[in-house]
């Protein structure tokens, strides 16, 4: 066998992300959004695909995506301006470009575990270390511990994820207000809003040029086009150009700025879709209330719950077994038995919760 050089220590044993897929009727385990995206929402791509200058590198600067953007968000938020949008190929690109201009060597991030697991995943990539902050039995945070840790910790970056993956809980404003004001002194507070459309606020309500706040989003969920891997962030102008220097030359290509752009003009649609989504939200965890499961009410558009008298595998197994593939939780750190499935469409919801009756009974 040929020398093969090793990886960096520190990689050598870290496993990578996966979300393995099966051939099921009902695949509800991504988090997707179970609706496409609008009638002449493809059409108005593939007219903007047909203008481009193949010849030509994208926009570097992705002004009118930014700018659409910015417009998108003014509307509540009248002091975000294209200067405070960074975009990239989903949102995990966004957090990894703030884990390359401010993680590495020396320095740390912290997470309340249990989250989404690529905040801690892409700061070892990166070489930076991660503190974990054990979240309460209730899946909520002791403010007064999660204080206490910041300023003996002092991490250059705070992740909270509201609505938080894989809970569905919301972050209360106060606590959000009370670690960003803490981490203002040493580092910067970022809160992954990727399901923000489902929830009832926003950490954007506290965004100010001043605070070192960053807020980032994804078109994968309520704008139906996890296919295009398109994410972006909210933050001040200053965190923008220092992302700027981290980020490759064109990175964004054309054909995903021209759907992202394509997408901000069917908003209406996409608030009917959210309100669907909710609406069926209500129904599964109704139905998971009447057969007397355990469950977190969510803010997102996805549902934690834990099957009795199971490890959760068992259950996993006879769900694939009846066409409906939901996520696996069970085996994840503080997630004994946990399950979590995807909102779906009423039909598949309803196959969801018949199939989970059939086991349960």
């Amino acid at each position: 066998m040929s020398f093969r050089p090793p990886v960096r220590d520190d990689l050598a044993e870290l496993p990578g992300y996966h979300s393995p897929q099966l051939d099921v009727e009902h695949r509800l385990n991504t988090n997707e959004s179970p609706e496409p995206p609008p009638a002449g929402f493809q059409q108005a791509v593939v007219d903007r695909v047909a203008a481009l200058d193949w010849h030509r590198y994208p926009d570097r600067g992705v002004t009118e995506l930014r700018t659409k953007l910015a417009a998108h968000h003014a509307a509540a938020h009248p002091g975000i301006t294209a200067d405070n949008i960074f975009v990239a190929n989903g949102s995990n690109e966004v957090l990894q470009t703030i884990m390359l201009a401010w993680g590495g060597p020396g320095r740390s991030i912290l997470t309340f575990e249990p989250t989404y697991a690529m905040h801690g995943q892409i700061a070892r990539v990166t070489g930076t270390g991660v503190v974990e902050v054990e979240r309460q039995d209730a899946f909520t945070i002791d403010a007064d511990h999660a204080i206490e840790t910041l300023v003996a910790q002092k991490p250059i970056v705070t992740f909270l994820c509201s609505p938080n993956n894989p809970t569905g809980i919301v972050e209360p404003p106060a606590l959000v207000e009370r670690v960003l004001d803490t981490v203002s002194e040493f580092g910067l507070l970022v809160v992954d809003e990727a399901y923000a459309q489902f929830s009832d606020w926003t950490a954007l309500d506290l965004s100010d040029e001043d605070k070192p706040l960053i807020v980032t989003r994804t078109f994968s969920k309520t704008w139906a086009m996890a296919a295009a891997r398109l994410g972006y962030l909210i933050a001040p102008a200053w965190v923008i150009e220092r992302l700027n220097t981290a980020i490759l030359p064109y990175h964004l290509d054309a054909v995903s700025q021209a759907a992202g752009s394509a997408a901000l003009d069917f908003e209406d649609e996409m608030n009917a879709r959210v309100a669907r989504m909710v609406e069926q939200r209500g129904t599964i965890q109704a139905g998971l209330a009447d057969l007397g499961i355990e469950f977190w009410p969510s803010q997102s558009n996805f549902v934690l719950f834990r099957p009795p008298n199971s490890t959760g595998n068992e259950v996993w197994q006879q769900l694939v077994d009846r066409g409906v593939l939901v996520r696996n939780c069970a085996s994840w750190p503080r997630l004994d038995g946990c399950l979590r499935i995807t909102v779906g469409t009423g039909v598949e919801n309803r196959a969801f919760l018949d199939a989970l009756a059939d086991i349960v009974a």
